[in-house]
């Protein structure tokens, strides 16, 4: 097949793998690049010299493109940023912060820019900003997520009928089967993080990648809405965050309880009971922790398969 996902970043498959905070390394971009999708390094959990390294690593690693994913709320991003256009990158997706910050610097630099949004309002305010795509993420991702909770089946044809650019579908997808319904609600791809969490190239921790696969419909919650919402997986954490919401907390009293290096404890760590652990709703029916190129085999191949059953005939 051939579409404008394919065409804009020149990779085989319309699979972009989530840039998942302390999940997306080197070694996981690289390897989603050899199977034939499009590797993000998650450049929100590194400084300069360690996104710099990375990045070098990934070239070493692969020939086929790449890109950085580039949460905008960070302190360090205009340095991560430099770095990005000294290394080369050709792809940058940014989220958590206004497009027009960066994307026309980004853009004389030769990098084609997606980003990421919740809202068909947010899908306008990108186009105007002049991205090249835009990844519309439903409420049931992990990690930092819309205030307005809008679920994947309703936001992905909303933004397609309000952009003319590519759309990448985003949250509740991990298989051929829900890629297949991303692009029939008129999507040009599909963005998948929790499903390569779960990947034996995944930067996470052990711990974490098995509860991950362990993990039932009602593990995760949306969280923190006072702060920056977020879904998280329920643990000793998620039930102090949920009890003090509950009690009315502030702003303050919520960053307190959360804490610095609450994700790095969780998902890089390995503590499931006091870190902080992002993950999709779509992780109640991820089946194992596998190596990258098979997770894409099996993602085609299903898709193939049920493309082929679809009913010749209207009803």
């Amino acid at each position: 097949m051939s579409n404008r996902i394919i065409k804009l970043f020149d990779i085989k498959y319309p699979i972009i793998q989530g840039g998942m905070i302390w999940n997306a390394s080197w070694k996981l971009a690289s390897a989603v690049s050899n199977s034939g999708g499009l590797g993000l390094i998650g450049s929100g959990s590194m400084r300069p010299d360690n996104l710099k390294l990375q990045i070098q690593k990934c070239k070493e690693a692969t020939a086929f493109p790449f890109g950085v994913n580039v949460p905008l709320l960070y302190p360090h991003t205009e340095e991560n940023l430099k770095i990005i256009i000294n290394e080369g990158v050709k792809v940058v997706f940014t989220s958590a912060g206004n497009p027009k910050s960066f994307t026309n610097k980004l853009k004389e630099n030769g990098i084609v820019v997606v980003h990421v949004i919740s809202s068909k309002k947010y899908a306008i305010k990108s186009q105007e900003a002049g991205v090249d795509a835009v990844v519309a993420e439903g409420f049931e991702a992990g990690g930092h997520n819309g205030r307005e909770e809008t679920t994947t089946m309703c936001l992905v044809p909303d933004v397609v009928r309000s952009v003319d650019l590519p759309v990448i579908a985003a949250g509740g997808i991990a298989n051929g089967a829900s890629m297949l319904a991303a692009l029939t609600l008129g999507a040009d791809g599909v963005q998948m993080g929790s499903r390569f969490v779960a990947s034996e190239e995944g930067s996470g921790h052990p711990a974490f990648k098995d509860l991950v696969v362990e993990a039932d419909e009602s593990a995760t919650k949306l969280a923190l809405k006072k702060l920056v919402p977020v879904r998280l997986m329920k643990n000793q954490f998620f039930n102090k965050i949920e009890e003090a919401e509950a009690k009315g907390a502030s702003e303050e009293e919520l960053r307190n309880i959360l804490g610095k290096g609450r994700a790095k404890k969780g998902m890089f760590e390995g503590n499931l009971e006091e870190g902080e652990l992002e993950i999709g709703q779509v992780s109640s029916i991820i089946d194992g922790v596998k190596p990258v190129s098979e997770i894409i085999d099996n993602i085609v191949s299903e898709f193939n398969s049920l493309l082929d059953k679809m009913p010749a005939n209207k009803l």
